[in-house]
């Protein structure tokens, strides 16, 4: 382990600390009608498209994506939930930027600045023309115990992988610094593809989740999340205790 995953497992744990105080304050913060329901939004979401990114990418790259998309996506979410109409295209447009770098941010590491600023810039407008034409997070919004993907989110889970494999290919004859290419842009395209996916298919399951949840399991999830926090900063100390070499 290199002390950039270990940073990165403390802040997680940090971060987790917080949310799980913010759950145990349900009543200080409104109640039912309080900013819980975007905060249990962000967190799942976070956590469904970390996890996917993570394992596909990296763990590094999973905490920057999984953040980025699951705040913006809960909060455009939010919105749908309320029966409001969705965000403005320029709007929508920074909350594609914001995506786009945290991309560059996970991406930056591994292939340097040209290919990461390339892949934000060409997956930012992407994302505008998705939102565009319709295809937004918010699309076919269903809130129920059931996953679900409909027909139109299928195949703009498709449409997303295909650009995402050209996107990399592009970016890697602009950068010079992967040595397969292809296989590096399947890659991406595939993990990007089935998080999208598995978001699509969980979605209704995750926002009936977050409107019906009682007060009570409210509690009993930020302890739980209190105690991961814990867990993952403690990590550092144990590896100190142990004698584990970091590179």
């Amino acid at each position: 382990m290199d002390h950039h995953t270990l940073a990165a497992v403390s802040i997680t744990g940090t971060c987790l600390d917080v949310l799980g105080s913010l759950y145990l304050a349900y009543d200080l913060l409104g109640g039912r009608h309080g900013p819980l329901r975007l905060l249990t939004r962000a967190v799942t979401y976070s956590v469904v498209f970390g996890i996917g990114y993570g394992l596909g990418l990296g763990p590094f790259f999973g905490l920057l994506t999984g953040i980025a998309t699951g705040v913006t996506v809960a909060i455009e979410l939010s919105r749908a939930a309320r029966g409001q109409e969705h965000y403005s295209l320029p709007w929508e447009a920074f909350f594609s930027a914001i995506r786009g770098l945290a991309f560059a941010a996970g991406l930056y590491r591994i292939l340097g600045p040209e290919f990461a600023l390339a892949f934000a810039g060409l997956v930012t407008i992407g994302q505008v023309v998705a939102y565009s034409r319709g295809m937004r997070p918010s699309l076919d919004y269903e809130a129920s115990r059931r996953p679900r993907i409909t027909p139109r989110l299928f195949w703009g889970t498709i449409v997303r992988t295909v650009g995402y494999i050209a996107t990399a290919l592009v970016c890697s004859a602009l950068a010079h610094r992967i040595a397969h290419p292809w296989l590096f842009a399947i890659q991406v395209g595939l993990v990007t593809g089935l998080v999208t996916g598995v978001g699509f298919t969980v979605n209704p399951y995750i926002e009936y989740y977050a409107d019906s949840l009682p007060e009570q399991r409210l509690g009993a999830f930020g302890i739980g999340l209190i105690l991961c926090g814990f867990t993952l900063q403690s990590l550092q100390y144990w590896l100190a205790l142990l004698d584990v070499h970091l590179t």
